[in-house]
């Protein structure tokens, strides 16, 4: 449903973007992560035809979105970042507008006016104008212009910005029932949120994509990914590590924290983690420590987020 090939943006001598290539299938959620600045928004600007790209190509739905930008933009609903209303407006005359906008009229419009209302929980409101609404009413209601004519693409710029939890658990709820027949791609600076909604992700850094791939994949590259983390009730933290040290498989100790007692053990590259849980387990039998837990860590993406987007100089 979206191409995007060699992407580029320059604004005078800066470079926004740099050469981004990715795919969005029908069924598909990829999460845009980056620090500030890295390009996301811009990008994103480009995929809808808000903004021309330097160079590159954009293809949304088999339509050249330069060359026949028409029926690229039908397909798809933007929610961009601070997305602009019509504070004057109510909310349902504002949806009303925004459909009409989008060729819908009659009874088309107004089913498809109560379907955003319903799907974005604006019940309780149409009929306030938007200056009067919260920041998180008003963020749902720019969220339900976007998804008002049923879009097969929708592209969502800091989408749970600004909203409550509860709000935020309706609106990635939202996101993930609509990603099992729509292509979306939405930006997030909440990780959390990746890994409650995204089917894939990619990281985006000073213009160019530095990881692409699952949750999981991604938080495999994390240095704790396969690491085996052991908690006691109490102990010595210098005699449990030193212990840990001696498992076969063990390739270093860390203490986690003394109070309670937690260490981390990195196997090996050729051990796998399974084994050396195992065996440590069998070792906190056999000294008879008081176990509180052990686990083989997945891995986090916030880890991973920082060491590929944080300078050298930065990263400890």
């Amino acid at each position: 449903m979206i191409q995007v090939r060699e992407l580029k943006k320059h604004f005078g001598p800066k470079v926004a973007v740099n050469g981004i290539s990715f795919t969005v299938e029908r069924g598909e959620v990829l999460g845009f992560l980056g620090p500030n600045g890295a390009g996301k928004s811009t990008t994103m600007r480009m995929v809808t035809g808000f903004i021309p790209p330097t160079d590159g190509s954009i293809t949304i739905g088999g339509h050249d979105m330069l060359e026949d930008p028409i029926p690229a933009k039908r397909l798809i609903g933007y929610l961009p970042e601070n997305a602009p209303s019509y504070t004057d407006m109510s909310v349902q005359a504002f949806l009303e507008f925004s459909g009409e906008l989008r060729g819908l009229s009659g009874d088309g419009l107004k089913r498809a006016v109560g379907r955003a209302i319903e799907m974005c929980f604006l019940e309780n409101v149409r009929h306030q104008s938007v200056e009067t609404l919260s920041k998180g009413y008003r963020h749902r209601t720019c969220f339900a212009q976007s998804i008002i004519h049923d879009p097969d693409v929708l592209i969502l710029d800091e989408p749970t910005d600004g909203l409550d939890p509860n709000q935020k658990h309706e609106v990635r709820t939202l996101i993930r029932r609509m990603g099992e027949k729509k292509a979306i791609i939405f930006s997030t600076h909440i990780l959390e949120e990746v890994e409650a909604v995204c089917s894939r992700a990619v990281i985006i850094d000073r213009g160019s994509i530095v990881a692409n791939g699952t949750p999981r994949e991604l938080k495999l590259r994390s240095e704790q990914a396969g690491a085996v983390t052991l908690r006691l009730v109490d102990g010595n933290a210098a005699e449990v590590s030193a212990k840990v040290r001696q498992v076969a498989g063990v390739d270093r100790v860390t203490v986690v924290s003394e109070r309670p007692l937690a260490v981390r053990a990195f196997p090996q590259k050729n051990a796998g983690s399974d084994d050396v849980a195992r065996a440590i387990g069998e070792l906190a039998f056999k000294e008879r420590w008081a176990l509180q837990g052990l686990q083989v860590e997945e891995g986090r993406l916030d880890e991973v987020f920082r060491s590929i987007t944080l300078p050298d100089t930065k990263k400890k």
